[in-house]
């Protein structure tokens, strides 16, 4: 009977995380998903760009949510999503604005080479560079949520070593994310209410697993 009272109170808790975290992770990222679900992305994008580092800090947050269940079991979703989110707003802002003004730039460059000589030789080597920012963008999110105080620098460095060292981890996150951006233009609803913790926590894993060698480290370091 104690083990059935165990593995019901775990579900719930467990249910209750995912819920509250998607909550979080919507009002995190309020101003990106207002503009993605109401315009056509293919036209706003600019706009998307713009505002992509104000939900950086809030994936911060998810991720600093998913850290302290997996270590202390905590389910105290609010207070840990807020003190991370103050704590890693400024550098995690200049994270999302870094990857989101190199990924226009590659994108752009992409897109004007597009049916024409030079593409065949420069798109892959552009797309390559779009994927290792994504990548890193996710690894930097993942430390960041864990030492707040890391330089920018010193995040950045580590996510792209690691993130390339342990490459099918990183190829697994990419892919997640790719189905969490497929469901979120499908089906809304589905992919904030239900589909994005356990989705974002395979990511967090993913990404915690290859920064472990880094996190250590990051803790000493100061701006």
């Amino acid at each position: 009977m104690r083990l059935r009272h165990d593995t019901i109170g775990t579900a719930f808790d467990i249910l209750y995380l995912g819920l509250a975290t998607n909550l979080m992770l919507v009002l995190g990222a309020a101003p990106v998903l207002a503009v993605a679900l109401a315009t056509d992305t293919s036209r706003s994008w600019p706009l998307l760009a713009l505002l992509a580092p104000v939900a950086a800090p809030g994936l911060c947050g998810v991720f600093a949510v998913f850290a302290g269940y997996s270590e202390t079991r905590s389910t105290a979703v609010v207070a840990t999503f807020a003190r991370a989110w103050r704590a890693s707003f400024r550098r995690a802002a200049t994270l999302g604005a870094l990857a989101a003004a190199v990924l226009v730039v590659l994108g752009v460059d992409a897109r004007a080479a597009w049916g024409r000589p030079v593409g065949a030789a420069a798109i892959p080597v552009l797309v390559t560079g779009m994927v290792l920012v994504v990548a890193a963008a996710l690894h930097g999110l993942a430390a960041l949520a864990e030492r707040p105080s890391a330089r920018v620098r010193d995040v950045l460095r580590a996510s792209v070593y690691l993130g390339v060292r342990h490459w099918p981890l990183t190829l697994l996150s990419l892919v997640v994310l790719a189905l969490l951006l497929t469901l979120l233009a499908a089906r809304p609803a589905v992919a904030l209410g239900l589909a994005a913790a356990p989705l974002l926590y395979v990511i967090w894993a993913n990404s915690r697993y290859a920064l472990r060698a880094a996190l250590e480290p990051l803790r000493s370091n100061r701006t």
